[in-house]
């Protein structure tokens, strides 16, 4: 039986009203794993470049089940059955879609633990919460792993044009302030049906689609991989990795039990039982915070310079460029840094590095997004658009970066 009081309304600066559907739903925000992701940011460390950008993990997983919510509907009317357990399932998967996200969101997730990405921590979470809601979450972990003979549901949790993807697009432009993100979330999902199983997108909606992988596009280059994010991801994940090497050494760092647990031990996907996923969820972005204000005043060269330049933001320079770093750049820049502090070649490696990152906004080889015609058929958006951008939107475009220190190191 439903009890009235846990059909909650939530406000929020996107959707304005959403609603919490049923007391399962209820319960499992309420949970401490749940409630964990307001600590965690949504977008690591690009609150550096857009000051505005300090919303959680919370707020986007509320989001996605909100939309889940809209295309529920929308199927339904169109005639798309949909079971009120497949409902129930449906929100419970993608509410905790990205319960598993470590500090920093992505910036943390081979650092903290190596090898081991959100998607398969998210899993364990939900098994563990199964067992404590007593099978309860059994169809929706179907469903998130693709075991669900409904294909069209994982497609709305995981695939080119998703819930998690249109919440996120349109949150985080909003929280940046980067106008170009901001989707029709609304819109798109109204054109969404299902063929054969799969998820369509009808064809009055193509216009919806190509702003969608276009703003997906924009959001990339100007927002996720805004070059000062980069580079303070960079730095982020550089302190873990100096803090794991000196606490291997013996060396005593401060930090939470929590943080200090994961810092003293490799662990491996087989190893993160049900006490080390205890432990996990007791990390947050704070405990590294918390750390790196201790940590900038450590005696070790490296990692005091690095957690100095996070909490104060006085970062690398970093360059962008279309080719890769010739080796003499490279070699250039390392020993200026070299010759100004007497460190080897192993510590000046930890703030002079190069790397390179692409964006592809479509990716023909994934899951197609596919386009619903009057005539029943159904056919791919790049043949189906007449945008020629859309062509290019489906290459990858890769940009090399070098790293290095301004004057003040």
């Amino acid at each position: 039986m439903k009890s009235s009081n846990k059909l909650k309304i939530l406000n929020d600066p996107i959707y304005g009203f959403i609603t919490i559907p049923n007391s399962i739903i209820f319960d499992l925000i309420e949970h401490k794993y749940f409630q964990r992701l307001r600590r965690i940011s949504q977008m690591g460390m690009s609150y550096l470049v857009y000051p505005g950008a300090h919303h959680t993990r919370f707020h986007h997983a509320i989001g996605c089940m909100h939309l889940m919510q809209k295309a529920v509907q929308v199927l339904r009317f169109k005639g798309v059955e949909i079971s009120d357990d497949e409902e129930k399932a449906l929100y419970i998967a993608i509410l905790l879609h990205d319960i598993g996200h470590g500090p920093f969101s992505h910036a943390m997730e081979h650092s903290i633990v190596s090898g081991i990405s959100h998607e398969e921590i998210s899993l364990l979470f939900m098994e563990e919460l199964n067992t404590e809601f007593n099978g309860d979450l059994t169809l929706a972990i179907q469903i998130f792993k693709g075991d669900y003979h409904r294909k069209f549901m994982l497609q709305l949790i995981s695939s080119q044009i998703d819930m998690d993807r249109a919440d996120y697009l349109k949150r985080d432009s909003f929280y940046t302030g980067v106008s170009e993100g901001n989707i029709n979330s609304e819109r798109l999902i109204t054109m969404l049906n299902v063929k054969e199983n799969e998820l369509v997108v009808e064809d009055k909606g193509i216009y919806s689609v190509e702003k969608f992988l276009d703003a997906r596009r924009l959001m990339y280059w100007q927002v996720y991989l805004h070059k000062t994010s980069l580079v303070a991801e960079q730095l982020l994940i550089r302190v873990l990795k100096r803090a794991k090497e000196l606490v291997k050494k013996g060396v005593t760092l401060e930090a939470s039990k929590p943080l200090t647990f994961f810092l003293e031990n490799e662990i491996t996907l087989e190893e993160f039982n049900g006490s080390c996923l205890e432990t996990f969820a007791k990390l947050d972005d704070y405990d590294i915070v918390a750390a790196m204000k201790n940590w900038q005043y450590h005696e070790d060269f490296v990692l005091k310079n690095l957690c100095e330049m996070i909490i104060n933001r006085h970062l690398l320079k970093i360059k962008v460029k279309k080719k890769p770093i010739t080796e003499a750049v490279f070699q250039k820049h390392m020993s200026d840094l070299k010759g100004r502090h007497n460190i080897s070649d192993a510590d000046a490696s930890y703030f002079v590095f190069t790397g390179q990152v692409s964006n592809l906004a479509y990716s023909r080889k994934k899951q197609n997004i596919n386009i619903l015609n009057k005539n029943g058929k159904v056919v791919d958006i790049v043949k189906a658009s007449d945008q020629l951008s859309l062509k290019a939107l489906s290459k990858p475009v890769t940009k090399y970066y070098i790293c290095y220190p301004k004057g003040q190191l």
